[in-house]
């Protein structure tokens, strides 16, 4: 039976992709992936592509990266809708993404829309704040601890929250709200207690302490804030 797999790639290391994600690859006929600049291959691509078949159809098709909810919407029902049809016409179909499948991915919005039409299956992958815990050799928490994984580009009282009632704290796309949450640590002198990995597993993997960090300097766009209460480092 043809089926769509939506397959989570890692954070960003090919050796990271799990096996099952690998062999997932391997049986797929059509692969959609988001589309870079100038049709170039995504992150998302180029991390999955040293285990592409030979006579793999690769899809590349624009997700807008905007506010604008509407806009979103229609390309996301458009790619949806191709698809449902390429799966209804006997293929097997993925559709890749950064880290796990089912964190703050796009494939979860596509789900919504395809709406049970067709055969699905998740294939979970590594995300970038578990390869960064172990990046650090660091755990994410221990024992009675609290864990909260909250985007940087939530609501400026819910990110306080979560930093006043959790032990940890793991803030994702921090680069496109550095200020304010720099502020936020600083006003509860937890600036020593927090580390910003950028590009995890890649080449490119920068760690800093966010001490160390202007609150005005620009970040990668693949940054993550490591906040643990109980820990200097």
């Amino acid at each position: 039976m043809a089926t769509f797999y939506g397959i989570g790639v890692g954070p960003g290391d090919s050796e990271l992709m799990t096996v099952k994600a690998v062999n997932t690859l391997k049986k797929i006929d059509i692969l959609y992936t988001p589309k870079a600049h100038n049709d170039q291959p995504s992150v998302a691509e180029k991390i999955a592509a040293p285990y592409f078949s030979e006579g793999l159809t690769i899809k590349r098709r624009r997700f807008p990266m905007v506010k604008d909810l509407k806009e979103k919407q229609a390309s996301w029902r458009t790619i949806a809708e191709e698809i449902v049809a390429d799966v209804k016409a006997g293929n097997n179909v993925g559709f890749i993404t950064l880290g796990d499948a089912s964190v703050y991915s796009t494939y979860s919005y596509l789900l919504g829309i395809i709406d049970n039409r067709i055969t699905v299956e998740t294939v979970a992958g590594i995300s970038a704040y578990t390869q960064i815990a172990a990046t650090i050799s660091t755990p994410l928490m221990l024992d009675d601890e609290l864990l909260e994984v909250i985007p940087a580009t939530a609501d400026a009282q819910k990110i306080a929250t979560a930093i006043d009632d959790n032990d940890n704290v793991v803030m994702m796309k921090i680069s496109a709200n550095l200020p304010l949450v720099y502020q936020l640590l600083a006003d509860r002198n937890l600036l020593d207690q927090a580390i910003i990995i950028s590009n995890a597993s890649m080449a490119t993997q920068h760690t800093v302490k966010l001490s160390a960090v202007e609150p005005t300097e620009k970040l990668p766009y693949f940054s993550t804030l490591l906040l643990k209460k109980t820990y200097s480092f």
